[in-house]
């Protein structure tokens, strides 16, 4: 069964950037659709971004069009999310998630219910 773990989270000062990685265990991210959501407790999740893996179709919200990029490496192992001019606002738990595609799909359309895997979680505080 694929197990996404997260890392790279942490403390920064508004304007700075990070990266984080959600890397795959036991098998590949091909034909997936892998995404970002991010969560504030006593609010909803949020969905940030996210990519088909088999042909680069890509997602941003309109929360952080502009200043948050996802990749993937070659061997689709691992999944980033580089984040610039990060605002307190963007303080959360960050998730990523992923849902194996059998029919090209654009990833924009896949709501967060239907992501059958997830992994634990980063936090990202912003703040001076």
């Amino acid at each position: 069964q694929l197990q996404l773990v997260e890392s790279g989270g942490g403390s920064v000062q508004p304007g700075e950037s990070l990266r984080l990685s959600c890397v795959a265990s036991k098998f590949t991210l091909n034909y997936y659709s892998v995404a970002w959501f991010r969560q504030v407790p006593g609010k909803e999740r949020e969905k940030l971004s996210c990519m088909s893996t088999s042909d680069g179709d890509t997602y941003y919200s309109e929360s952080v069009k502009g200043r948050f990029t996802m990749s993937a490496d070659g061997a689709k192992t691992t999944v980033y999310l580089h984040m610039d001019y990060l605002e307190p606002e963007d303080t959360a738990i960050y998730y990523c998630a992923a849902l194996r595609l059998d029919t090209q799909t654009r990833c924009a359309v896949i709501s967060e219910y239907e992501y059958d895997t997830w992994g634990q979680g980063t936090q990202i505080t912003v703040s001076s």
